[in-house]
Formats: structure tokens, sequence, C-alpha cells
């Protein structure tokens, strides 16, 4: 039975989460360092001595992090799978639909991937 009280934890984990992110980024915007205008020498980079030489940004390929967003999104989508797989006979018709709504959405953004061409590893 599903009732008001038994959600007060959840509500207060979940508020207890969001004033620490929201606490933490005011503490490091008004604690942090403050970025000077004028560029001066000691906002320089230094590595052992050494002079600067090109640029430390090394170019990664998009395809890289797409793989990766794509990856956490459908890996996620396997997890939550695991309880319909252990109670399918409990849930029912409802639930069969449920998982079915949300494997169709899931579907559809894959559509879209490959229909975008993330999924081309030759471009």
């Amino acid at each position: 039975m599903n009732l008001p009280e038994n959600y007060i934890p959840i509500i207060i984990q979940a508020a207890v989460g969001l004033g620490f992110v929201l606490l933490s980024l005011a503490g490091t915007h008004f604690l942090g360092p403050k970025q000077s205008k004028a560029k001066n020498a000691k906002n320089d980079t230094f590595e052992c001595g050494v002079e600067v030489e090109g640029n430390a940004r090394t170019p990664f390929s998009v395809k890289y992090f797409l793989t990766a967003v794509l990856f956490v999104l459908f890996d996620v989508e396997i997890v939550f799978f695991y309880p319909y797989a252990v109670n399918f006979r409990e849930f029912g018709m409802e639930g069969f639909l449920a998982v079915l709504t949300f494997v169709s959405v899931f579907f559809l953004a894959f559509l879209y991937v490959w229909k975008r061409g993330a999924l081309d590893w030759d471009r």
C-alpha cells in the first residue's frame, strides 16, 4: 500500500541532495578565487620552469563523446528491465503496457539516432 507518509524519507533525501548541490554551487561562487581582468604572470601556466609550447587541448572527435552518451543511455535502459523481468507475472497487463511504453520511447530514440547517422562509424 502506497501511503503518502511512505514517501517522506524519499522527499527528505531529495531535499538534502538538492540542498547540498545548491550550497556547494553558492559556496564555490562566493568563496572561490576571483578572476582578475588583467592577465598577469601569476595566472600563466607554469610547468617545472619550461615555457609553454603550443596548445594543451587535444582535439577529440565528437563521435567519441556521442558513443559514450549513447552507451550510458541504453545501458541505463537495460537496468530498468531487471525489476520487470523478476516480477513480470505480478505486474500483469498494466505492467506490460508500462514496459511497452518505456521500450517504445527508447526505440524511437534509437531510430532518431540511427536516422541522424550517429551509428555510422565510417563517417
